[in-house]
């Protein structure tokens, strides 16, 4: 099994679910979750009691009710739910054999907790920043440099980072826009790399190594801080990707170049396939 589906098998719902979870009332109209599916991105909601979920009502199942009907009539009582350690992968199987688009996630005492969708769980699947990457790019600093590392998790300043990658895409912007809203986004990952000076008043650099798009993203949505991966290096060292930065004259996440003229390079790969290219 490769690295990838190993880190998958192992992934729980509630490292993917999301937390904040708009609901509605047994007792609502179906006008009132009409009025909410409107002014929303959502095509349904769970439907709760407190905080125990006793239905779901979809888009579908308010088009042919009557607008004054309360959703406990409507709605669907024989729900599919998941719990928050349910494995990533047995809630996409069940999400796929159901035909459903959403689950609610709920607790050992049948509170929700949050939901998971087909979206999350494709998202489980790519693009993670999973600890055990963070140990191999640990492990990897430690036999280059010959020096000791340690991780820890905690929130970084956007301000204080020192990228590493030139441009970002536009496009692929729009998607990391998405998760951020709704909490979804993976922990950026950055080096600490202590000044090389020694001394205490210098904090050194971080450096980020993965979440281009997901700083630039965050960055466009007004937020300061982001939740990361920090390994900290014991003792300063010059990093190849530090070297490169300063070639490419990057010293703050304001010199990364948001390229809106182009699509990402495997997305126009594909639409050369699709036009028949060589």
């Amino acid at each position: 099994m490769s690295d990838a589906a190993a880190d998958t098998s192992k992934a729980k719902v509630r490292a993917y679910m999301t937390r904040d979870v708009a609901t509605v009332s047994p007792d609502d109209t179906v006008r009132e979750a009409v009025e909410r599916i409107i002014d929303s991105n959502h095509n349904g909601f769970p439907v709760t009691d407190g905080r125990t979920v006793v239905g779901f009502v979809s888009a579908r199942d308010l088009l042919s009710a009557d607008a004054d009907a309360p959703l406990f009539t409507v709605m669907s009582d024989d729900i599919i739910v998941a719990h928050p350690e349910m494995n990533i992968t047995d809630a996409g199987r069940v999400i796929l054999r159901s035909g459903i688009q959403k689950l609610p996630v709920v607790d050992d005492a049948g509170n929700l907790v949050g939901i998971i969708s087909n979206t999350d769980v494709i998202r489980s699947h790519i693009e993670r920043a999973t600890p055990e990457k963070v140990g191999k790019l640990m492990r990897t600093l430690e036999e280059i440099h010959g020096v000791s590392t340690s991780e820890e998790r905690r929130r970084v300043s956007l301000a204080a980072l020192v990228p590493t990658q030139a441009r970002v895409y536009a496009d692929e912007l729009e998607g990391r826009r998405y998760e951020l809203e709704r909490g979804l986004a993976e922990p950026l990952v950055v080096i600490d790399n202590p000044s090389a000076s020694g001394e205490v008043e210098d904090d050194g650099t971080l450096v980020l190594a993965d979440g281009h798009h997901r700083v630039m993203a965050a960055h466009r949505l007004g937020i300061e801080e982001m939740d990361a991966y920090v390994i900290v290096i014991a003792d300063h060292v010059e990093l190849g990707m530090e070297k490169t930065a300063r070639k490419e004259g990057l010293t703050s996440i304001a010199d990364i170049e948001v390229v809106d003229y182009a699509r990402h390079p495997l997305v126009e790969t594909t639409k050369r396939f699709q036009d028949g290219d060589d």
